[in-house]
């Protein structure tokens, strides 16, 4: 199906959203991107369209793949984790919780012990923040996900990352702004707000104190070719906007 719209409509959150994400494997050569969820997908697409050409695609099996799905190589299990230990690979994770220094859960909210509520469970979290960069997508920024503390830790934040030679965290999107950990103590910061969001919500849906600039940059505008890319080649269907109102 898809869904008609105005090609010079204004962009949507979720376009937005979008951009942020596609912003994360700016300038990354030719390396892995995993993308995982819907609008990280989009966005890797979107870069592999336009300002990171040598970005390399996959199924989430073992085919390297075009922005449209046709298939462009094979990535034997073998090579994967030649990439996954040696930095070649840019994750984009998603966070049942996050910390103020990128300490990620998706295992289980509660005492490990005796959970309240069972998630996905670690998976490749720990060998995916220690060996190469990862990223995270929040598409419901809420003081349940932006938590003082994680119940477990899966993915490794910096305050438990010494000497892990790849570990990098470059951002952390959600449906509010996009968030580094550009300061001294390697604490999340906020870096840029979507259009319409205020400090004060981010504020006000974060459970641990951010560092602020005094200046918060809005995220970047997509150009009109990324908003015909996005509308027209990636997701004409418009699922963007079903994991992002607008």
């Amino acid at each position: 199906m898809t869904v008609t719209r105005d090609p010079l409509a204004p962009p949507t959150r979720a376009e937005y959203c979008v951009i942020a994400c596609a912003e994360a494997w700016r300038e990354g050569g030719e390396i892995l991107a995993s993308p995982m969820g819907l609008i990280p997908s989009v966005g890797a697409r979107l870069a592999r369209l336009t300002f990171s050409p040598d970005l390399l695609l996959t199924d989430g099996e073992a085919t390297i793949v075009r922005p449209d799905g046709t298939p462009e190589g094979w990535l034997p299990y073998r090579q994967h984790l030649t990439l996954v230990a040696s930095g070649r690979r840019h994750v984009m994770m998603g966070a049942s919780q996050i910390d103020r220094f990128g300490n990620q859960n998706i295992s289980c909210i509660g005492d490990w012990e005796r959970p309240k509520r069972q998630l996905l469970g670690v998976r490749g979290a720990p060998i995916n923040t220690l060996n190469n960069p990862t990223s995270y997508w929040v598409p419901r920024h809420s003081r349940r996900v932006f938590v003082e503390k994680v119940d477990m830790i899966c993915g490794v934040g910096y305050d438990h990352a010494d000497g892990a030679r790849h570990h990098r965290i470059p951002c952390v999107v959600s449906d509010l702004g996009v968030f580094d950990f550009a300061t001294p103590d390697h604490s999340m910061r906020l870096a840029a707000l979507h259009p319409g969001v205020t400090v004060e919500q981010v504020r006000e849906a974060t459970g641990f104190e951010l560092t602020v600039p005094d200046e918060v940059p809005p995220t970047r505008e997509p150009t009109a070719e990324e908003l015909r890319l996005i509308r027209e080649v990636i997701d004409p269907a418009g699922s963007r906007g079903r994991e992002v109102s607008s």
